[in-house]
């Protein structure tokens, strides 16, 4: 490993596209372990807070919403998860699909984790990651970042330092005392965030438990309290959850990301709940807006809706190659996969 990093230099070729070095990453996912270690499971920060949903790897998307809220440090930036790429089929219903994670789905999830990454270094009051579901050694290694790795080092050591890094993300943030931001849901084993204050984040998401929850789950309408998840992990949730869970943490909003939103965003249950969602054009085909939430320093929020980045155009074909590649690998099995993610 190098014995320094010039993270300037780094994130200068970064928003270029241009790879790190294997060292430098390496080096960079330790240097951010040490950090991420000191962040409580329940983050509190202040706002002004420009908050992003799901990236899934398209990093042009990703240089569009700092071109549209402004670059760091000038911004104060919370990414909700799901940064890599993956490859879901846009027929499924769209409220099936799995939003905001950073990897996993567009072409460049290297790249744009390595650049969060590497903000989240260079300025650690100012940018703040949350652990999605996609943060995960088994969905990345089987839906795209895995192998994004390995086609782009020659091998899979990259995909090795960031999945140990996603161990250490945090699970929560909590902005002006007001507003719970997670990346999935609730969990009928959380009533108090004191109770995340104590989960033990540092290993691979399980299968079930309020981790998992906490990552998985989603709210849904036609419903008051939770029920199994159809993805098979995590629950849904309602109305009567949600307003119980902001009076016993005398809260006013839930900000989560995880779910694929037609317009960008999605609000619930009376104004006390939104989805945020950060991808247009999701997969370069479901022709959905995006959005970003601004949250003012009083706590006002705006949604900031932007379209797809004309650079993707130029990705698209190679986008649907790939995709049509992967299909073929799951034996017809693809629907019932992307329907879990």
């Amino acid at each position: 490993m190098p014995a320094s990093i010039d993270l300037d230099e780094c994130i200068a070729q970064l928003y270029k596209k241009n790879l790190l070095a294997e060292s430098l990453i390496e080096a960079i996912c330790a240097k951010a372990k040490e950090m991420l270690m000191k962040e409580s499971n329940v983050v509190h920060i202040s706002a002004p807070v420009t908050v992003v949903g799901d990236i899934h790897g398209q990093f042009f998307d990703m240089l569009e919403i700092f071109k549209i809220g402004g670059f760091c440090p000038d911004t104060n930036y919370l990414f909700l998860g799901a940064w890599q790429r993956q490859t879901p089929s846009c027929w499924l219903r769209l409220s099936d699909l799995s939003p905001g994670d950073y990897v996993d789905r567009g072409l460049f999830s290297v790249e744009t984790i390595s650049l969060l990454v590497c903000l989240k270094l260079r300025y650690p009051q100012r940018v703040h990651l949350i652990r999605g579901n996609h943060e995960s050694r088994g969905v990345t290694q089987s839906y795209g970042f895995y192998t994004e790795c390995a086609r782009k080092y020659g091998n899979a050591n990259v995909w090795h330092y960031f999945t140990d890094m996603f161990d250490f993300l945090t699970l929560s943030v909590v902005i002006n005392d007001q507003i719970f931001c997670v990346h999935g849901g609730l969990s009928p084993s959380i009533h108090s965030i004191d109770q995340i204050k104590i989960i033990d984040r540092y290993r691979e998401i399980p299968h079930e438990g309020p981790m998992a929850d906490l990552v998985w789950s989603d709210p849904d309408p036609e419903r008051d309290e939770f029920s199994l998840s159809p993805r098979g992990a995590g629950y849904t949730f309602g109305g009567d959850v949600v307003k119980k869970f902001l009076q016993v943490n005398s809260m006013s909003h839930i900000l989560r990301a995880h779910q694929l939103c037609q317009e960008g965003y999605q609000i619930l249950y009376d104004d006390r709940l939104s989805t945020v969602w950060s991808a247009p054009n999701y997969c370069y085909r479901c022709g959905n807006l995006a959005s970003v939430l601004e949250v003012s320093d009083t706590g006002d929020r705006y949604f900031n809706i932007f379209e797809a980045a004309p650079e993707n155009d130029v990705h698209r074909n190679e986008q649907q190659q790939q995709q049509q590649q992967q299909n073929q690998g799951k034996d017809g099995q693809g629907s019932h996969i992307e329907y879990f993610l």
